[in-house]
């Protein structure tokens, strides 16, 4: 009995060292590596695209132009990812295309920016910033100039009225002369008057 324990216990020993149990103790194949993404080249490739975007929507015919606000705000509202909101804040944010809308823009972008823990691209990131800039610097400029245009338009009735006033003044002093000689040649008709009566004949000298 002892010899047929020796015996079992030598056999597993030996079937585990010939490796017939391989498949239990063999180590694991490694998990499939992550893919190595890199930010920079994906970065610099997104923005090449953005700005690939805003030149043709700068070339483009108003037409054309409302049509890409249209895609870019469909492909947003079907993907809201970042860097479609990025895009379609871009193309909002192009003055003087069909389809601009600056405060949106700059709303969109401030959004972004403000975002806890952005999954935006470096490139990104920084165009986010810049874009900022300029279009609260675009919208500045647009209120002073409406200001200017304003005071401009203020200035223009104020000299209209200031030209009636110096006309309604010259005509006052105008009327006034007239008016001085007409008294004058009352005056004179009266004199005239005054002698004939006394000249005539029975009136007592």
């Amino acid at each position: 009995m002892r010899r047929s324990l020796q015996g079992a216990l030598a056999l597993t020993v030996g079937l585990l060292a010939s490796g017939c149990t391989t498949g239990l103790l063999a180590p694991r194949p490694a998990p499939p590596s992550m893919p190595v993404i890199h930010r920079q080249a994906a970065s610099s490739e997104a923005l090449a695209e953005d700005f690939a975007a805003l030149r043709k929507l700068i070339e483009a015919a108003p037409q054309q132009q409302m049509e890409m606000v249209g895609t870019a705000e469909e492909a947003f509202h079907k993907t809201p990812t970042p860097t479609r909101k990025l895009r379609l804040a871009l193309i909002l944010g192009t003055p003087n295309q069909a389809g601009s809308d600056l405060p949106r823009a700059r709303q969109m972008l401030q959004e972004l920016a403000s975002a806890p823990n952005s999954p935006l691209l470096p490139g990104e990131r920084a165009l986010v910033a810049l874009e900022l800039q300029q279009i609260g610097d675009y919208l500045t400029l647009e209120q002073e100039n409406r200001t200017l245009q304003a005071e401009a338009v203020r200035a223009d009735q104020l000299f209209i009225l200031k030209h009636r006033l110096d006309g309604a003044a010259e005509e006052n002093e105008r009327l006034k002369k007239q008016l001085a000689e007409a008294r004058a040649k009352l005056a004179a008709i009266a004199n005239i008057e005054k002698s004939l009566n006394e000249r005539k004949p029975g009136r007592p000298k």
